[in-house]
């Protein structure tokens, strides 16, 4: 079981781990102990996460979201499993609470009077330069 929140909790059955061989420096030990994990968040079939939840950590998770609807976290940081599984727990609870809070809406404002009268002056002020650039008269 992984807490979220005080509301959202991901139970074991929602979460897969694989151990993997991990890449990278290792020596001979990296071709005998899979010290790598795979973790995968059953997402889409969650009953803790609202829709709107869900679709806020399909955005997030991009590349890691699958057409099955699952969140797949891969981590080969460490040398030590345990350790690379704590790392793949937290990524998946920090990626799950960005995704339940809900973004402020924006509220649409007008132009002070002020900015408008700025920006009036800023177009004259640039076009009495470029009336300034015409040819010169040789008089």
């Amino acid at each position: 079981m992984l807490r979220i929140s005080d509301t959202v909790v991901i139970e074991d059955w929602e979460l897969t781990e694989q151990f993997i061989r991990a890449s990278g420096p290792g020596g001979q030990n990296v071709n005998k102990v899979s010290s790598a994990v795979e973790l995968r968040f059953e997402a889409a079939r969650s009953p803790n996460l609202s829709p709107a939840a869900k679709r806020r950590l399909e955005k997030l998770a991009g590349r890691r979201w699958t057409k099955e609807g699952a969140v797949v976290l891969q981590v080969d940081e460490t040398r030590s499993q345990a350790r690379n599984r704590e790392i793949a727990r937290e990524r998946l609870a920090q990626l799950v609470a960005r995704a339940l809070i809900a973004p402020k809406r924006r509220i649409a404002t007008r132009p002070t009077a002020g900015s408008k009268r700025r920006r009036l002056d800023a177009k004259k002020q640039r076009g009495e330069i470029k009336a300034l650039r015409g040819k010169v008269d040789g008089d």
